[in-house]
């Protein structure tokens, strides 16, 4: 590369940096605190810095990028098989220097500070999700323990429980009838703050024109609409929908030997997050009838949870092209039955 490249190994308070002059081959590495980094690359001509896209990485890209310098994010795989020998941030800052200058090192897209904001709301919401879904089980559970059968799912238990607590005064003691009202009452606070984080993932939905985009796919909504824009960065860093798909974790996992090639589950690499809105979305389309001829014929010869990760695929596909191209969703082109299927 004509361009001076750097490794730079990023920590809470330490970094270790590694790049190799080019005119005289010498190895340079340096020890920076926290507070001296940004001086450091101000004080320099422009580099190619690359990081590892992990804790904060996001955050250091876009303040190189605004003192001049290239930055390339990779993926921590692209990394790992570089590191020869103990892993110490000095051997971990020149892995990062021989991986950016492989050319099938997987890059990460730079995420700007209102995608990483969309994708911190949505994790928020998942822990919560996840919080209410503890507090509900186990008041199910305690109410199970004196007789009281509460149904599954969050709405069905929202209807019944205030008949659970009426017959609770007679089944329960009072000692613990108390608590048991507590227990709902985080419950309901929980579901209030989830359905205040909608509300910011919907204004941020109407303020984006790629979000709105996409929403108007089949099997598309608040969430997968949101998250799909903000966890793809810029969408033509990836070159093909296949491409996307496969990072996404959408695409079959392969192994052979001797020129012969199988194909076996899903490879679920990848945002977890994301793929699983995916192939909610898919499992949507399928159950409401918007099946074209293509998933038709997949259902008559393959199971079904095959037929909800190709489906899932082809969203993932269409997403990335709307987002790509700017163009309009087409039903026409996500119905069509491809060639030899």
């Amino acid at each position: 590369m004509k361009q001076s490249v750097i490794g730079m190994d990023i920590a809470k308070k330490v970094f270790q940096l590694h790049t190799v002059d080019q005119r005289s081959g010498k190895i340079e590495r340096f020890k920076l605190r926290r507070e001296e980094v940004l001086a450091f690359f101000a004080e320099r001509q422009p580099y190619l810095v690359a990081m590892e896209a992990c804790g904060s990485a996001h955050w250091w890209a876009r303040q190189l990028q605004q003192l001049g310098h290239e930055v390339r994010l990779l993926a921590p795989r692209s990394v790992r098989p570089f590191v020869l020998r103990n892993k110490t941030d000095a051997a971990d800052a020149q892995a990062i220097w021989t991986a950016v200058q492989q050319p099938d090192a997987h890059q990460v897209a730079i995420k700007q500070a209102d995608q990483q904001a969309i994708l911190s709301l949505h994790r928020i919401r998942a822990q919560l999700l996840k919080f209410r879904i503890m507090q509900s089980n186990a008041l199910r559970g305690l109410f199970y323990e004196f007789g009281i059968v509460l149904p599954e799912g969050y709405t069905s238990l929202t209807k019944a429980v205030p008949n659970a607590f009426v017959d609770a005064e007679n089944q329960v003691p009072h000692v613990l009838l108390e608590s048991l009202r507590e227990q709902w009452a985080r419950v309901i606070r929980l579901d209030e703050e989830i359905q205040a984080i909608e509300l910011r993932l919907k204004h941020c939905m109407r303020v984006r024109l790629d979000c709105q985009k996409i929403a108007k796919i089949p099997g598309v909504g608040l969430l997968t609409a949101t998250a799909a824009v903000a966890s793809l960065g810029d969408a033509k860093t990836f070159r093909s929908g296949r491409q996307f798909a496969a990072w996404v974790g959408l695409v079959p996992r392969q192994t052979g030997t001797g020129g012969r090639v199988r194909q076996l589950e899903l490879s679920k690499r990848g945002d977890t997050y994301l793929r699983t809105l995916f192939m909610h979305g898919a499992r949507s389309i399928i159950a409401r009838g918007q099946k074209s001829e293509w998933v038709e014929r997949l259902l008559a010869r393959r199971p079904y949870n095959v037929v909800v990760a190709a489906v899932a695929n082809k969203l993932a596909r269409t997403v990335w092209a709307v987002l790509v191209k700017g163009s309009r969703y087409r039903a026409e082109l996500f119905t069509a039955c491809p060639v030899g299927h």
